[in-house]
C-alpha cells in the first residue's frame, strides 16, 4: 500500500475529537457551513495554487467568522481537467494540494477548533486516467473491466454514430469513440460531463463496493460527512433511450432525464446511509441533486438517505418579493413530511457569484459574464444572505462571499479555465469568474493569498476587499456576516424548524416571525414603512424609527427581536 493510500494511524483523541465537535444532537439541522474551494482559498507553499496546509492555517479565520463546518471541493489525485472534479485516484490527495498526512493534520486541527470538515465525493464519473478506465480502455471490446462503465457499439454502418443522441452537460456528444488496442476505432463510452470524465456504471456491483470502500477510507480519516457530486446522476434509464431533442440543456432542471434523478439512486444511497451510521459523530450526507421541483429534492433526504440536499430552487430565483416567498413555502412544505431541513445556498463554486447576479436583471439564469451594477448587487446580496440566514434549517456560504466579492467578469480568454469554456453549445464556461483566488491582504503579490502569485488572476480592486482591509471596519461586508452568525448563534429561535409565520406587509417586501423574532426583508428599490417589532439586531441599511413604525430603506434586510 502507498504512503498516499496508507491513512494516517489514528490516534486515541480521534474519536473524542469527533464527538467534542459533534456537540449537540442534530449539529446539521442549523448549521451555517462554508464552502472552501482548495485551488483559491490560501497557497502555502508559493506556486500559485492553494492547498491543504493554506487552508489549514486559516482555519482560525473562520472558527472567527462563526461557521459550524467546513466543506472541500475536491482535493483527490486528478489530471485537473475538470478542476478535480475528474478523479483518478480516491485515496490520495493531489500533490498539488499536499498528501495524506496534510488531509489528517488539517481534519484534526479542524475539530480542535471546534469545526467538522466535509468532504467532496465524485460518484457519478472517474478521470479517464482512472486505473479502471485505463484497464478498461486496454483489455478491449467484452471485456469485464468495460462493464463498470458504459461502452457501447456506436450506429451506423461501421458504428461511426454514437449509441444514442444524448448530450453532455458542457458541450457536444455525450459520448466519445475509443480506439481499441488493435488501432482500429471501435466502441463509444459516455461521458455526461467532459470527456475525461467517463460515467461508471452503477449497475455493476463492483462499483457499489468500491464506493463503500471509500466512504470507510475517509470516514475512518475523521472526516464529518461528504458532499455528492452530481447526486442525480449515476442511474441510467435502462436502455440508455434517446431523447428525441437536440436542445437538451434546456430541459435540465425542468423534466427527469434519463440520465438524472432516476429513481434508482435512492437505492444508492440507502446503502450508503448504513455505512455513515456505523461512525460516531453524526456524520452527514449533502446532496448535490439539480432536480425539476424541491418536491422532488425532498426525495433525496427522506430518513434513511441523505441529510441535507442543496436548495438550487432558492440559488436560482432573484431578489423578488413574491418569487422568493413561494420558493420558501414550496421548500419548507416539501421538508416537512421527511423530517429534513431546508438547505438554504446563494452561491457556489459553480454559479456567478450573487453578488453580480442581484446586480443584473432577472431572467439571465445562474451563469453570466456581465458585471452588472455593483453597488446595487452588493447592497441586494448583503440583504439577501440575512434573509437566507433567518430561513429555518441549514445555510451554505462559499468562501469569498463574506467579502462581498463580485465575480471577476472580464478575464481574458487566455487564462480561462473552466473546460465548459472549451466546448460549443455547454455551458457558458464562465465558472472561472466565481474561482478566482480571494483576497487576505491589502497589497502583495496575491493579496495575501500566497507568494507567487495566483492561479487566475485578480482584480486591483482586490486588496480594499480583502480580509485585512474589513476586518473591524464598520459596515463592512464582512463584519455583518460575523455578526449575523454570532446573533444566529445567541437567538433560541433562529436556526433549525420547519416553519415561519408570515405577517401582513407592503408589496415587495417579506415579513415573517419565528418566536420572538421577526425578518423583514424590502426587495423594491425604495423605502418602505413597517411596524417596529421591537430590539433591532442587525440590519444591513439604516433603519430609521418613529415610535410603533419603522423606516426600512431599499433592498435592506431587518432583523428584530420582542425579548
Amino acid at each position: 500500500m502507498s504512503q498516499q493510500h496508507a491513512a494516517p494511524a489514528p490516534t486515541p483523541t480521534t474519536d473524542a475529537a469527533v464527538a467534542t465537535v459533534a456537540g449537540r444532537h442534530d449539529w446539521w439541522r442549523d448549521a451555517v457551513i462554508y464552502q472552501v474551494y482548495p485551488r483559491s482559498f490560501a497557497d502555502s507553499n508559493g506556486d500559485g495554487m492553494g492547498d491543504l496546509e493554506g487552508i489549514r492555517s486559516r482555519l482560525p479565520y473562520l472558527r472567527d467568522l462563526g461557521v459550524d463546518a467546513v466543506w472541500l471541493s475536491p482535493f483527490y489525485a486528478s489530471p485537473q481537467a475538470d478542476a478535480g472534479y475528474d478523479v483518478a485516484d480516491y485515496r490520495a490527495v493531489d500533490p498539488m494540494f499536499g498528501n495524506l498526512l496534510d488531509a489528517d493534520a488539517l481534519i484534526r486541527d479542524a475539530h480542535g477548533l471546534g469545526l467538522r470538515i466535509i468532504v467532496d465525493i465524485v460518484p457519478n464519473h472517474s478521470s479517464d486516467q482512472h486505473e479502471w478506465f485505463k484497464r478498461a480502455l486496454a483489455e478491449g471490446p467484452g471485456s469485464p473491466s468495460r462493464d463498470r462503465y458504459h461502452f457501447r457499439p456506436g450506429k451506423g454502418a461501421t458504428g461511426e454514430l454514437p449509441p444514442n443522441d444524448w448530450e453532455s452537460i458542457f458541450g457536444g456528444p455525450a459520448w466519445t469513440r475509443v480506439t481499441e488496442p488493435d488501432g482500429t476505432p471501435g466502441e463509444w463510452y459516455l461521458h455526461l460531463f467532459a470527456p475525461e470524465q467517463p460515467d461508471f456504471n452503477w449497475e455493476h456491483p463492483a462499483v457499489g463496493d468500491e464506493f463503500r470502500s471509500i466512504l470507510r477510507f475517509w470516514l475512518d480519516m475523521g472526516v464529518d460527512g461528504f458532499r455528492i457530486d452530481v447526486a442525480h446522476g449515476m442511474v441510467k434509464a435502462e436502455g440508455l433511450p434517446d431523447l428525441g431533442d437536440h436542445e437538451q440543456l434546456k430541459l435540465l432542471g425542468n423534466d427527469v432525464m434519463p440520465f438524472f434523478d432516476q429513481d434508482g439512486v435512492h437505492d444508492i444511497y440507502r446503502q450508503w446511509r448504513l455505512v455513515l451510521d456505523e461512525y460516531a459523530g453524526e456524520r452527514i450526507f449533502v446532496a448535490e441533486a439539480w432536480t425539476p421541483t424541491v418536491e422532488r429534492t425532498a426525495n433525496y433526504v427522506r430518513p434513511d438517505e441523505l441529510h441535507q440536499a442543496f436548495n438550487f430552487q432558492y440559488l436560482g430565483t432573484h431578489w423578488d418579493a413574491e418569487e422568493l416567498r413561494v420558493v420558501i413555502d414550496r421548500t419548507l412544505d416539501s421538508m416537512r413530511p421527511v423530517g429534513a431541513p431546508a438547505t438554504w445556498v446563494l452561491s457556489n463554486h459553480d454559479v456567478t457569484r450573487h453578488a453580480t447576479r442581484f446586480g443584473n436583471p432577472p431572467g439571465l439564469g445562474t451563469q453570466l459574464r456581465l458585471a452588472g451594477d455593483r453597488e446595487l448587487g452588493l447592497r441586494r446580496a448583503r440583504a439577501a444572505t440575512l434573509l437566507m440566514l433567518a430561513l429555518p434549517g441549514s445555510a451554505y456560504v462559499y468562501q469569498g462571499e463574506e467579502l462581498g466579492l463580485p465575480d471577476v467578469v472580464d478575464l481574458p480568454d487566455e487564462v480561462r479555465q473552466d473546460p465548459a469554456y472549451f466546448r460549443g453549445a455547454g455551458q457558458d464556461g464562465f465558472r472561472d469568474g466565481c474561482r478566482v483566488p480571494i483576497p487576505w491582504t491589502r497589497t502583495g503579490s496575491s493579496y495575501g493569498f500566497g507568494s507567487g502569485g495566483s492561479w487566475l488572476p485578480q482584480p486591483e480592486s482586490w486588496g480594499e476587499l480583502s480580509v485585512e482591509a474589513q476586518t473591524g471596519t464598520a459596515g463592512s461586508t464582512l463584519e455583518l456576516y460575523r455578526a449575523a452568525l454570532a446573533v444566529r448563534r445567541e437567538q433560541a429561535d433562529l436556526g433549525a424548524g420547519d416553519t415561519v409565520e408570515w405577517l401582513r406587509a407592503p408589496e415587495g417586501v417579506l415579513a415573517f416571525r419565528r418566536g420572538d423574532f421577526v425578518c423583514v426583508a424590502n426587495t423594491t428599490g425604495e423605502a418602505v414603512t413597517v411596524p417596529s417589532y421591537g430590539k433591532v439586531l442587525i440590519t444591513n441599511g439604516e433603519v430609521a424609527e418613529t415610535g410603533d413604525e419603522a423606516k426600512v430603506p431599499a433592498d435592506t434586510t431587518v432583523w428584530w427581536t420582542r425579548a
